[in-house]
């Protein structure tokens, strides 16, 4: 793991508070740390992004995006303890992940170690779950995927874990699916292209560049992820909700297509001062068309969805603060 050895939070604030003045506003002097997983580009992006933000609007603090290492359910789970252990002001974690790290759920259930001083200062874009297909599958709608050549991915991979919940969802075994690959998330694109599966399973932002490649290259197409069960997995679980991939996302997509699936959250720890989250999630909501403009996977923020759907954990008092005085709450 690359992340920093853990300080004590109050020793990286050389003065409780912030000095505010005209003009860009001011904090003692800080080393700010936005930790991000190892595994997906995006994150990077949206941590130097962040970054980006914070040392624009707020003097005296610098900003660094870091990479921590880890695979599957190890990575989220690595970039919260660093949160949770002061290591890292901001950890920038799937929301389904802030859930099951603050409620002691699913996949940190028998940990003894517990994560209830994490708390949301906003939530990012969506990351739903799409399913890619062959357009010579004749697979229209979820449904239509029984009795094709599916990989549901990895083993412990994100892409599985959102799979076995459409599975238990939809009442379907592995052997509802002429063949259940188990292939890593490099090598679907190239089987779905090779005709060794008709449809494959990611969970990422769009655009995503890989898709795109895909869906030109390959004749294929998104579908739709929705229908009652789908609509009743979305309603029981708090980290999933409705996203849909824009028309014109991608050059050959024709319409909206709509599934649901975890949003990324910036969260932090309760011990992070209130007036410091709040210049920090000022610094970002101000400033959003140009945070926006920073990466293709942030242009479809909406400021009021940034503070509702996908908040997993309480949202920081000093977020909240923010909020309250920019009527959002």
């Amino acid at each position: 793991m690359r992340a920093r050895a853990a300080k004590s939070l109050f020793g990286l604030i050389i003065t409780a508070g912030l000095l505010i003045a005209t003009g860009p506003r001011h904090v003692a002097a800080a080393d700010f740390v936005v930790g991000v997983g190892d595994g997906a580009r995006l994150h990077y992006h949206v941590g130097r992004a962040l970054c980006r933000s914070i040392t624009r609007s707020v003097q005296g603090v610098s900003c660094e995006a870091l990479q921590i290492e880890g695979r599957h359910q190890a990575e989220p789970l690595a970039v919260l303890n660093n949160v949770r252990n002061g290591a890292i002001e901001i950890g920038v974690v799937q929301s389904d992940w802030v859930h099951h790290a603050y409620e002691g759920s699913g996949p940190v259930k028998f940990m003894d170690e517990k994560f209830t001083n994490l708390r949301t200062l906003f939530v990012l874009h969506g990351e739903p779950v799409t399913v890619v297909v062959r357009q010579d599958a004749r697979i229209k709608k979820l449904d239509d995927l029984a009795g094709k050549r599916v990989n549901i991915g990895q083993p412990g991979s994100r892409q599985r874990v959102a799979m076995e919940q459409v599975m238990a969802a939809k009442g379907w075994t592995r052997g509802t699916f002429q063949v259940a690959d188990e292939l890593a998330g490099a090598e679907q694109s190239l089987a779905l292209c090779h005709n060794r599966i008709q449809a494959m399973v990611v969970t990422v932002a769009h655009p995503d560049r890989d898709i795109g490649k895909t869906l030109e290259l390959c004749g294929a197409e998104i579908i739709n992820v929705t229908g009652p069960a789908i609509d009743k997995l979305v309603a029981q679980e708090p980290y999933f909700s409705a996203i849909a991939i824009p028309d014109g996302t991608y050059k050959t997509q024709t319409g909206t297509v709509n599934s649901f699936g975890a949003r990324l959250a910036a969260v932090t720890s309760e011990d992070v001062p209130d007036d410091l989250a709040y210049e920090v999630v000022k610094a970002v909501f101000e400033n959003l068309d140009s945070f926006k403009r920073l990466h293709p996977g942030l242009g479809h923020l909406e400021a009021k969805d940034m503070m509702k759907n996908g908040v997993t954990a309480p949202i920081h008092p000093g977020a909240a603060r923010y909020f309250r005085e920019a009527g959002m709450m």
